[in-house]
C-alpha cells in the first residue's frame, strides 16, 4: 500500500520533513505527486520532481495521504477534492497540517469530525483524519506515524518524542 504526499508549488516541506523520515525509516512505499504530475517549488526553494500525477495513482492501493501547507490553490480543485472524498469513503488515514486542513474542509472531509479548524488544540485525530497546526509538525509526525503503526513498540515511540519533541540524546 501507498502512502502518498501531494505536493504543489508552496508546499511547506518543513512540515512533513520529519514524517518522511519516519516513513523512510520503515520502509514505507511512499509516493510523490502533484495534481499534474509536474515538478513543484517548495515554500522552502526546493526544487522536487514528483513520482506521479494524483490521477494516475490508484485509489485502491492508497494507505494515507498527506496534505502539507502553503498556497493550497493551486490544489483546491473539484478533482483533489473528489480524490479525497474518495480516500475518505475508503477510511484512508488523511493527514493535513496548516492550510492542507484548510484543502480538507473545503472538500467536506471534516464534516462532522473534530479538527483543529473546529477546537482549539495544535492536533486533532478523529475517525482516521490527522489535522495540525504549523507549529506542531513534529506531534503531526508522531502522531501519523502512531496511526500507521511504524513504531517497534511503546519504547521506540517514547524514544522518538523525547529526541524530536523535547531534544533529548539518543542513548
Amino acid at each position: 500500500m501507498k502512502d502518498i504526499f501531494l505536493l504543489y508549488d508552496t508546499s511547506c516541506f518543513f512540515e512533513i520533513v520529519i514524517l518522511n523520515y519516519f516513513m523512510s525509516l520503515t520502509q514505507c512505499e511512499m509516493l510523490y505527486c502533484s495534481p499534474d504530475g509536474k515538478p513543484i517549488k517548495a515554500m522552502e526553494g526546493y526544487s522536487v520532481n514528483v513520482d506521479a500525477a494524483l490521477k494516475d495513482i490508484n485509489p485502491k492501493q492508497v494507505r494515507s495521504m498527506i496534505i502539507p501547507g502553503g498556497d493550497i490553490s493551486a490544489v483546491n480543485t473539484g478533482e483533489v477534492q473528489d480524490y479525497l472524498r474518495e480516500m475518505k469513503r475508503r477510511q484512508v488515514l488523511i493527514g493535513g497540517i496548516c492550510a492542507g486542513v484548510d484543502l480538507l474542509e473545503h472538500a467536506g472531509i471534516l464534516n462532522g469530525i473534530k479538527s483543529t479548524n473546529s477546537v482549539d488544540s495544535d492536533i486533532v485525530n478523529d475517525q482516521h483524519v490527522i489535522t495540525a497546526r504549523a507549529n506542531a509538525y513534529v506531534d503531526f509526525a508522531v502522531e501519523t506515524a502512531k496511526e500507521l503503526e511504524l513504531f517497534e513498540d511503546e519504547a521506540d515511540l517514547q524514544e522518538t518524542i523525547d529526541f524530536w519533541k523535547y531534544h533529548k540524546r539518543a542513548t
